[in-house]
C-alpha cells in the first residue's frame, strides 16, 4: 500500500495559509521599499540610496516576513480549519 492520505486533506490549515500570505506580502513590500534610489547619470552620486527606508525599514520588513513564514510553518494546523 502507498503512504498517501486517502481523504486528500492539505498539510496546513486555512489559518496557516493566511499567515503564509501575510509573510509573503511583508517580504514583497520590503523588497519594493528597497528598490530605487539610484541616479540616472552614472557619474553623479545620489545619497538617497542610504536613507532610512532602504537601510532600516526594508530589511526589517523582509526579516519580519521570514519570521512570519516560520511561524506559519511551525504553527499547528487545526482540524476544524478545513
Amino acid at each position: 500500500m502507498s503512504n498517501q492520505n486517502p481523504d486528500n486533506t492539505f498539510v496546513f490549515g486555512k489559518k496557516n495559509y493566511i499567515i503564509v500570505l501575510i509573510g509573503l506580502v511583508l517580504i514583497f513590500f520590503g523588497y519594493l521599499l528597497m528598490s530605487g534610489g539610484g541616479s540616472d547619470d552614472p557619474n553623479v552620486f545620489n545619497p538617497e540610496i542610504f536613507n532610512f527606508q532602504r537601510i532600516r525599514l526594508a530589511p526589517t520588513l523582509i526579516i519580519l516576513g521570514f519570521i512570519v513564514q516560520l511561524f506559519a510553518i511551525f504553527s499547528p494546523a487545526n482540524s476544524e480549519d478545513a
